[in-house]
């Protein structure tokens, strides 16, 4: 066996053994595909007030800008599905990803062990783990290795399960067999597009300026007037275009202690929402990628889902 076949098999198997769900493996390269999409997208203007997604655009598009000496691409995909938090009609909901532990904290630590395992079966290895951390265009990387494919919700979606899963990178200089992509199995379904309460998808982009998910974590600013009631019960993040894709069936609850709910998570009413104070949050969203938008952006995102406009900032006309 070839030694790159035979590394890229004990990379697969060492990254399950951790609790990874799929590893795929590109050559290190220049995406030359992407490059005119993400050059529309931001001319577009659809990375809204995100500015740091104008800057490193070559990087974003060659890992070896980022690891010097690169030759491969590990993509790695982690289970995050949580379908057992139950809410009632009304009550304030946030993406599922966001349920338990921050997953930087948890899949650098994963990646670091991995690293370090192969570090000791191989030998001097260089390289560099990323967990959404910098100009790294994962899920091209991870469709490009097999593990999916880019739906028209921009997700990455699996046959086997789905798209609830977080996507993070070793980037290294060893030389590994690369896999190959995988076809688009959208079809003719637009279900995500046709769900998305602000309009934010069209086949294959986002408009990121109209998600929810920006508009509850990523927007600095005040809530734009026009976003104003038009999602029901999302305070951070979004998981519609999710919950309606029927690959989605097929997901199956992760198996991460880390991503767990904190307990007091499972009694929170509208009422116990509403009432939430800081103590409260800070005991609740310990370590949770909630404490990112910050309490008060959570308490905005609440007041308007609520009605309680008196309790918001009025924005100006979009």
């Amino acid at each position: 066996m070839k030694t790159a076949s035979l590394h890229a098999r004990w990379v697969k198997e060492e990254a399950t053994r951790i609790g990874f769900h799929a590893c795929g493996i590109s050559q290190a390269g220049y995406l030359e595909e992407d490059a005119p999409r993400l050059e529309h997208w931001l001319k577009a203007g659809m990375h809204g007030s995100m500015g740091y997604m104008e800057r490193n655009f070559d990087t974003r598009l060659d890992p070896r800008r980022l690891v010097p000496g690169a030759r491969s691409v590990v993509s790695l995909l982690f289970n995050y599905h949580n379908p057992n938090l139950k809410v009632s009609e009304g009550t304030p909901r946030i993406a599922q990803y966001a349920f338990g532990e921050d997953y930087h904290f948890v899949l650098r630590d994963k990646l670091r062990v991995l690293l370090d395992i192969l570090r000791v079966r191989i030998g001097d290895v260089e390289g560099r783990i990323f967990v959404d951390s910098a100009p790294v265009l994962e899920k091209s990387w991870a469709a490009r290795s097999g593990l999916g494919w880019v739906g028209k919700n921009t997700n990455l979606i699996t046959r086997e399960q789905g798209s609830y899963f977080f996507l993070c990178e070793l980037i290294s200089d060893l030389e590994l067999e690369p896999d190959g992509s995988m076809a688009d199995y959208c079809g003719t379904c637009t279900r995500c597009i046709d769900a998305c309460p602000t309009q934010a998808i069209t086949p294959y982009a986002v408009d990121g300026s109209r998600c929810i998910s920006y508009l509850t974590i990523e927007l600095r600013e005040q809530i734009p007037q026009w976003a104003h009631g038009q999602w029901k019960d999302w305070v951070f993040g979004c998981d519609i275009c999710q919950e309606v894709c029927p690959w989605n069936r097929f997901s199956r609850p992760h198996l991460e202690d880390r991503f767990m709910p904190h307990p007091d998570l499972h009694e929170m009413d509208r009422k116990a929402w509403i009432e939430m104070t800081r103590e409260v949050f800070g005991k609740v969203f310990h370590r949770s990628a909630v404490k990112r938008a910050g309490f008060d952006r959570l308490m905005s995102s609440l007041h308007l889902v609520s009605g309680s406009d008196g309790e918001t900032e009025t924005a100006p006309e979009s």
